[in-house]
C-alpha cells in the first residue's frame, strides 16, 4: 500500500503542477495557479506520508462547494459545445465555469483520498498504542 500511495500521489502532484502551468492563459490565473500548486504540495506531502488535516479538510470542503456553485446547468450541453468547438480555447463564460467546476471537483476528490489515507494512518497509530495491555503487577 505504501508503494501505491507514493505513486498515486506522486503522479497527481505532477498533474496538478501541469494544471497550474496551463492556467497562465486563464482570465484569473493567480487564483487557479494557487489552488493547483496547493493541491500539488498536499499530494507531495501525502506521497511522503504526511497528511495535514487542518489544511486538507477546509480545502476539500471549499473545493466541493465551489464545484457545486460553478457546476454547469447542462453537462451534456457543455460537452456538446466542447465537441463542436474542437479546440481548447474558451468561447463562452459558461464553458470556463464548467471547466473550473470540474477542476475543483478533481482537486476535492484527490485530496479526499489523501484525507482518507490520513485518517487511516492516524487511526492505526492511535489504535496500536491503545491495544497494548498493561503489564500485570503482582
Amino acid at each position: 500500500m505504501l508503494l501505491f500511495r507514493r505513486i498515486f500521489f506522486g503522479l497527481w502532484c505532477l498533474f496538478f503542477l501541469l494544471f497550474a502551468f496551463w492556467q497562465w492563459n486563464d482570465p484569473d490565473p493567480w487564483l487557479w495557479m494557487t489552488l493547483y500548486v496547493a493541491a500539488a504540495v498536499l499530494c507531495a506531502l501525502a506521497a511522503a506520508g504526511r497528511f495535514p488535516m487542518p489544511v486538507l479538510i477546509p480545502l476539500i470542503i471549499a473545493c466541493f462547494i465551489g464545484a457545486v456553485y460553478l457546476f454547469p446547468s447542462s453537462v451534456s450541453g457543455w460537452v456538446q459545445q466542447e465537441l463542436e468547438q474542437q479546440d481548447l480555447s474558451m468561447k463562452t463564460y459558461s464553458m470556463e465555469e464548467a471547466r473550473e467546476s470540474f477542476g475543483l471537483l478533481v482537486v476535492a476528490v484527490i485530496l479526499s483520498v489523501a484525507a482518507i489515507f490520513g485518517w487511516r494512518n492516524s487511526a492505526s497509530r492511535s489504535g496500536s498504542s491503545s491495544r497494548r495491555m498493561p503489564a500485570n503487577r503482582i
